[in-house]
């Protein structure tokens, strides 16, 4: 699925236009509590950058890339592989099991290089019985959970899976009923003992349901992100009002990292990096890491951007000021906060928030993640910043 094209100007109606009904929403009651993904998750995906050109080896040198380049100890823990892992029917027990032209050595295998490295392996399941890939023409089989779901998740535990991905992908079309479905898979996962991260995608993404923080870790929030400024920044815009259902546990998912890939510069890749850590979202890269220039490295391993998202209180931000240059904040533990800029527009802007407008009173002192930018301020911020740029500081009291 892809996210309409917004214009210019439609990057800045999104928010108004779902703020209205999100905002309303009230809190979910309780968070799923299965004892993973307590600050988000952050990893790498195989889609965005390979689809269905995936094999054991491609995925072997993106984790060897991950351990090499530093991305482990920044936190990238998950490498995840995604649709089109499957062989095109089941073992004659029922079980699920791995196309072996791509995977000769076994999904157990590459878990266990995985974790050999200090890693943890991610995997693609369904509700229904057919992926996303089969559902668009480009792979064949018929390898979804539906009626397997206790039975996959003792294999993926059995496997040593870390990280399951379950896909909706037009199961509704087959009389799937969301919430039992996914509901039902987080129970079977829950069952097997193995501490396993669950990751939903629901269509449609909004609005968010009561119950996806009390089965899941993490939700879809939109469409697919595609690699272009007006995806990242409507895809923000849309996931910026349903704030409020994040928590330790329990996270939007405004979807994957196209930092590292083609068509953002540097300014609108800092934007996307700044902007999903504001938001608490997990921060699964989808790039090819083997390729990546010097400045996306240095933007996804920013230790003060992933220290925001990181940030164990679990809250994402609140919009301070709308409009073509956004303001934003969310507290974070020991009474810091973090505070952004966001420039969508085409043209250089001075932005400037009052520590009165940020709810903020006394002195503070504060570090700018991507400006290098540091001081202590008893009034606000301000900045000029370029098109499509943002800034992100964090202010920590001063006595």
């Amino acid at each position: 699925m892809s996210l309409p094209r917004i214009s210019k100007g439609g990057v800045l109606l999104a928010t108004g236009a779902l703020a209205l009904g999100m905002l309303l929403n009230p809190a979910p009651a309780q968070a799923h509590n299965n004892g993973v993904a307590l600050t988000p998750p952050m990893g790498w995906s195989s889609w965005n950058i390979f689809g269905c050109d995936i094999d054991q080896w491609k995925i072997m040198d993106i984790a060897d890339a991950i351990v090499e380049g530093g991305l482990r100890d920044a936190g990238y823990i998950y490498v995840n592989v995604d649709d089109c892992w499957q062989a095109q029917e089941r073992l004659p027990n029922g079980e699920l099991t791995w196309d072996k032209k791509r995977f000769p050595d076994g999904i157990p295998a590459l878990a266990k290089y995985m974790h050999d490295r200090g890693l943890k392996l991610g995997i693609y399941g369904n509700p229904g019985t057919q992926s996303c890939a089969v559902w668009a023409g480009n792979y064949t089989g018929k390898m979804g959970s539906l009626g397997h779901e206790y039975q996959d998740a003792r294999t993926f535990a059995r496997w040593g899976v870390d990280y399951l991905k379950y896909d909706d992908c037009w199961s509704k079309v087959e009389g799937v009923n969301a919430k039992e479905a996914f509901t039902k898979m987080s129970r079977a996962l829950k069952a097997t003992g193995r501490p396993i991260v669950y990751s939903i995608h629901n269509m449609p993404q909004l609005p968010i349901r009561d119950w996806y923080p009390e089965v899941a870790n993490m939700w879809r929030t939109t469409p697919d992100i595609f690699d272009n400024w007006y995806s990242v920044a409507g895809i923000a815009l849309a996931t910026l009002p349903v704030a409020h259902h994040s928590r330790p546990g329990a996270w939007n998912d405004p979807d994957m990292l196209e930092i590292g890939n083609e068509n953002l510069n540097r300014e609108e890749a800092t934007s996307h990096m700044a902007l999903w850590a504001m938001m608490a979202a997990p921060l699964i890269m989808g790039n090819d890491i083997r390729k990546m220039s010097k400045t996306d490295y240095w933007i996804l391993a920013n230790p003060l951007a992933i220290r925001v998202d990181q940030d164990r209180l679990g809250k994402a931000a609140h919009i301070v000021k709308h409009g073509s240059q956004m303001v934003l904040a969310r507290p974070l533990t020991n009474g810091e906060w973090a505070v952004s800029f966001t420039n969508f527009s085409a043209e250089r802007a001075r932005v400037t928030v009052t520590l009165q407008e940020l709810g903020l009173q006394g002195s503070w002192r504060f570090r700018e993640a991507f400006h290098s930018r540091s001081g202590v301020t008893d009034k606000g911020l301000s900045a000029t910043v370029n098109p499509h740029d943002s800034y992100l500081y964090v202010l920590t009291p001063h006595k």
